[in-house]
């Protein structure tokens, strides 16, 4: 393993480790400040963290396209605000990144 790759695994356990569930009533500000960012339930959050993090716009082009990344829409945060849903949050400032958790995941 080279050093390189190295610190991206250490940058990738960082961000594993700063990853939590939160409700989403508790992130209205954010999604306010237009800066809460979606990933679908198919990605994997803390990749999708990192690829922020290391600006790879490319991918994140991809995802985007795809419809699996990009801003809160108003009516997803509706739901989310009407069903009381608990999500898995990062911080990747300036965006707090947000996934659905699944039913049997949540903690809250």
């Amino acid at each position: 393993m080279t050093a390189n790759s190295q610190q991206q695994e250490i940058y990738r356990a960082k961000l594993n480790l700063e990853t939590s569930q939160i409700a989403w009533k508790e992130l209205q500000r954010y999604f306010a400040g237009g800066v809460a960012l979606a990933a679908a339930d198919e990605l994997d959050l803390v990749e999708v963290a990192y690829q922020v993090s290391a600006d790879n716009s490319a991918l994140i082009r991809e995802w985007m396209e795809a419809g699996k990344f990009g801003k809160v829409s108003d009516e997803q945060a509706a739901v989310w605000y009407r069903d009381d849903a608990v999500l898995w949050a990062v911080v990747v400032s300036p965006w707090v990144l947000v996934q659905q958790a699944r039913k049997q995941e949540q903690i809250c």
